[in-house]
């Protein structure tokens, strides 16, 4: 696919949109203990690999306000890309839903462990399950309910 405004547009919405959500829902979105639910939109990466510079942006917006500071900046935003960029040579969203959880569990896991002095099981453990939560259970079923309503509608006589 080549790159139009239209494609411009759609990445600067996912951008903004998931540093919203991951703002506006700070408690939950950093720290020790993580359950991002913008990363439920990682998947739109599945869907269309072009949306891959919105998340990452997105993504790099949201750490911007990290309590973290420039590192997480850094760190979770290659998490991030290294989880979504692979997700094109997926067969089915459901392994792809396992890339989020892989690649944030390890990189995420470490620079917890290295910032706030948390056994790197418990910190891999828990940005992992948080990561299965969002993308492989909820972001999942979203994505079949809209691929599958999107499907539906397209077939309608």
């Amino acid at each position: 696919m080549k790159w139009n405004v239209k494609l411009l547009v759609w990445n600067a919405m996912i951008a903004a949109l998931y540093a919203v959500l991951t703002i506006s829902l700070e408690p939950i979105s950093y720290g020790a203990v993580q359950f991002r639910l913008s990363e439920v939109m990682t998947l739109l990466a599945f869907a269309n690999p072009m949306f891959v510079p919105g998340l990452v942006l997105g993504c790099v917006i949201a750490n911007l306000f990290s309590p973290l500071g420039a590192i997480d900046v850094f760190v979770g935003s290659f998490a991030t890309f290294l989880a979504i960029y692979p997700m094109r040579y997926c067969k089915n969203v459901y392994w792809a839903s396992l890339l989020p959880t892989i690649a944030n569990g390890i990189i995420i896991g470490i620079e917890l462990t290295v910032l706030y002095q948390i056994p790197i099981y418990m910190s891999m453990a828990s940005v992992a399950a948080g990561e299965f939560v969002v993308v492989s259970v909820i972001g999942t079923q979203l994505y079949r309910i809209f691929v599958q309503r999107k499907w539906n509608q397209s077939h309608a006589s």
